[in-house]
């Protein structure tokens, strides 16, 4: 499979806009941590359908191809073509979990673990940020579970945040909302330097 590194020169040859790219540095970081947590949940590899390394590059790659001259249509496709081209492999789920994750254009079904958490995690991933933004120190160190949980319920607070596909996490990966928000928030605080925030 293609290198963190490689990855994000990919990106990065494509993507113009950091905060897009910090984006996926943050969905990267909750794919790591909902695959640690199911783990350690007991779900089966079957479940998993994929290595932690896999998920973590189905996160960083999703949106690698959200630029212009790429119609929705493509949007969670294109940089997997692109990878390809370039020689590098990628693996046929982190393929199905970025297209997956833009269903709704690209009518990739939502099959897997890995394709839920991803599809459940984008949205959640701006509010948490959101959430770090309009603290006085503006550091998702300063962020805590319990505050992006109150956030969610304010439908004022950061309107593009799509909500309902958040809250299918305790459907699909049988976490509750405020354990998937603590997965989440734990895991790009980890990478707190790297997102920026």
């Amino acid at each position: 499979m293609m290198t963190r590194d490689q990855a994000l020169s990919l990106i990065r040859e494509h993507v113009k806009q950091e905060n897009i790219v910090k984006h996926m540095i943050a969905v990267e970081s909750l794919m790591a941590g909902a695959y640690d947590e199911l783990k350690r949940r007991g779900a089966a590899d079957a479940q998993l359908a994929g290595a932690r390394d896999e998920w973590a590059m189905a996160g960083l790659l999703h949106d690698g191809d959200y630029c212009e001259g790429v119609p929705d249509e493509k949007q969670g496709i294109q940089i997997v073509a692109w990878a390809r081209e370039k020689g590098y492999e990628i693996p046929d789920n982190v393929a199905n979990a970025t297209a997956a994750h833009n269903w709704s254009n690209t009518g990739v079904a939502l099959e897997t673990l890995m394709d839920w958490s991803i599809f459940c995690g984008d949205s959640l991933t701006g509010l948490i940020v959101a959430s770090a933004l309009v603290l006085p120190s503006k550091k998702l160190a300063d962020v805590t579970t319990g505050t992006v949980l109150k956030r969610f319920k304010e439908k004022s607070f950061a309107r593009g945040t799509r909500r309902d596909e958040i809250a299918l996490c305790t459907e699909h990966l049988g976490l509750t909302l405020e354990e998937f928000i603590g997965v989440a928030l734990a895991a790009m605080q980890q990478h707190r330097d790297e997102i920026g925030l």
